[in-house]
């Protein structure tokens, strides 16, 4: 794979994070927290902005640096989504799960803020799609494109299996509830079923890279008048859906990387008809109103995806659209653009490993009893304000589990310090440089 310098402008593929390594000016300021001081916390926060403006010097002026505050916003969307309606109830015992929706159910915009897995469709489309063109305009394979793309997507999954496989049976072993320990490993391996859709997507990226998005969005249609018009096909004809929902969003992004989705009218056209068609779905129809399932609940908009779920899809692509030039002047300021380049850095890192961590603070906790907004159930406005009150929690766990596993996804060390201090670049075809 070419390896570039900073000075070399080319267009990077972004299937590869835009940053490599820790900047080494951040790995000699760390400072003890036992040792914490204002000038040292001056000292720190200097030495941040140098690495900072450091990564900014390093990367290319053509990236688009949109894509990858997208992609960040996207991840970041779905962890802070899962923290605030995911509780662990202590009872009988054992933990077993609620959500705040169940018991108020006017926190039903909080799901529309932070469902936003077909954001992260769209740019995997569009990423794939560049990435594919590249790969090939350079003589390389689909074989060998599929398993670069692969390696870095499943890699990290490793440690979470490993790890959970090793707490599942130490909780066998100490006589936890079996429900306790179901409860638990289904909130851990979650973000699994994500990860396979999105593999199984981007394997078929030459198939679907010039299908239209009407196409998946018909079959939605069809599968849902199926299932809630007529009351007719098998219970397991609404699992098509998981293919054909995000596939939509998914060949939005290839229409982004064909250059079919410049200007704005596109991106109004999705907003405005992808909201409307939500509206009338949820007034009209009977879907719910929250984005993501809710224990108890008849019909789920997520699990599987239903026809109000793509289209709410729909309308959240729009507005990343419209927000691409604004996202790419915010990530001209050297602070952001570095703490974007993190998160995309440890993106699988991030998405594997939050609920773990949500549940690590959880565990722990109950050794002070049951804390409110941790353990207590979710029925209550003060519940909600002590939750707030635990994301720099989960946070911190988060850090730590960042800290033990992000090796898992940035590969050996031997292969990072090959790298650039950026990112790998591929060498794009002789047109133009943001469209490559």
């Amino acid at each position: 794979m070419p390896e570039q310098t900073a000075s070399t402008r080319h267009t990077p593929p972004h299937d590869t994070a835009p940053a490599t390594s820790t900047p080494t000016t951040l790995r000699r300021t760390r400072t003890p927290l036992t040792s914490l001081t204002p000038a040292t916390a001056l000292h720190a926060f200097h030495a941040l902005r140098r690495a900072a403006h450091q990564v900014d010097a390093a990367t290319p002026a053509s990236r688009d640096r949109e894509i990858d505050a997208l992609r960040a916003l996207a991840i970041l969307g779905v962890v802070l989504g899962h923290w605030l309606v995911t509780a662990l109830v202590a009872q009988d015992g054992g933990l077993r799960t609620a959500s705040p929706l169940q018991h108020l159910p006017w926190l039903a915009p909080v799901s529309w803020l932070f469902q936003t897995l077909a954001v992260f469709f769209l740019v995997g489309g569009q990423v794939a799609t560049r990435s594919l063109a590249s790969a090939r305009s350079r003589g390389g394979t689909y074989g060998s494109w599929l398993r670069a793309r692969l390696t870095r997507l499943l890699r990290p999954v490793a440690a979470l299996l490993g790890l959970w496989s090793v707490a599942a049976v130490t909780l066998l072993l100490t006589g936890a509830p079996l429900s306790t320990i179901h409860t638990l490993l289904k909130l851990a391996l979650s973000p699994l079923w994500f990860l396979l859709v999105f593999a199984a997507l981007t394997a078929a990226t030459p198939l679907v890279a010039r299908l239209s998005p009407l196409w998946p969005l018909a079959v939605v249609l069809h599968v849902d008048v199926l299932r809630f018009g007529l009351h007719l096909g098998p219970s397991w004809l609404g699992w098509v859906n998981v293919a054909a929902g995000w596939l939509v969003p998914y060949t939005l992004g290839a229409a982004w990387a064909r250059g079919e989705l410049r200007g704005r009218r596109p991106a109004w056209v999705l907003l405005l008809g992808g909201t409307a068609a939500t509206a009338l779905l949820i007034t009209c129809a009977g879907y719910p109103v929250s984005m993501v399932g809710v224990p108890g609940a008849a019909i789920s908009n997520l699990n599987p995806p239903t026809l109000a779920a793509v289209t709410f899809g729909l309308a959240q692509c729009g507005l990343a659209l419209l927000l691409r030039d604004r996202l790419r002047r915010a990530m001209a300021r050297p602070l952001a653009w570095a703490a974007t380049a993190f998160v995309n850095l440890s993106a699988m890192t991030i998405f594997l490993w939050h609920q773990t961590a949500m549940m690590a603070t959880t565990a722990t906790g109950l050794l002070a009893g049951r804390l409110p907004g941790l353990h207590t159930p979710p029925d209550s406005v003060a519940w909600v304000g002590s939750r707030l009150a635990w994301l720099p929690v989960f946070a911190l766990a988060l850090a730590v589990c960042w800290t033990a596993f992000r090796h898992h996804e940035q590969g050996p060390a031997r292969a990072r310090n090959r790298a650039s201090h950026v990112v790998r670049r591929h060498v794009p075809p002789a047109r133009s440089s943001r469209h490559a």
